[in-house]
């Protein structure tokens, strides 16, 4: 995990608003002795998908259609918890919802065309089953008796 701690890049000079993240924290279950009934060291990060303007609006079409059955309300959620200490459930809270913001974002994969296979190839095949295929005649026992 990067150790990064200012603007979270989504995909070119595309980052996170600070301003538009919404942090909540509470009791982690997990490692973390005594100290974690007292501490607040779950991270619960919010982000506005369907009223943020940091994104350009292609962008955010198509994240709101592929993350559609994540949004609750137009917002996204994500949470950290495997970290002992809050600091470090933030950073992978948030390199998280870059990362899950990047891939939603990302433009859709070219359509494939389909290839021709190339006629000798073709042929070359049907002669290898022809003669396969008197191979195995041969040995069908009718001249052994």
């Amino acid at each position: 995990m990067e150790d990064m701690s200012g603007p979270y890049l989504i995909r070119g000079s595309v980052s996170l608003p600070e301003a538009e993240l919404m942090w909540r924290f509470s009791r982690s279950s997990g490692p973390g002795g005594q100290h974690v009934n007292t501490s607040d060291s779950q991270v619960e990060l919010r982000f506005d998908l369907a009223r943020t303007e940091a994104l350009p609006p292609v962008w955010k079409e198509r994240a709101l259609h592929r993350l559609a059955g994540r949004l609750v309300d137009g917002v996204v959620t994500v949470r950290a918890s495997e970290h002992r200490s809050q600091w470090r459930n933030r950073e992978a809270a948030a390199v998280r919802l870059a990362a899950l913001l990047a891939e939603a974002t990302a433009p859709p994969p070219k359509p494939r065309k389909p290839t021709r296979i190339p006629r000798g190839i073709n042929e070359r095949r049907l002669r290898e089953k022809k003669q396969r295929s008197e191979t195995k005649r041969g040995r069908s026992g009718r001249e052994w008796g």
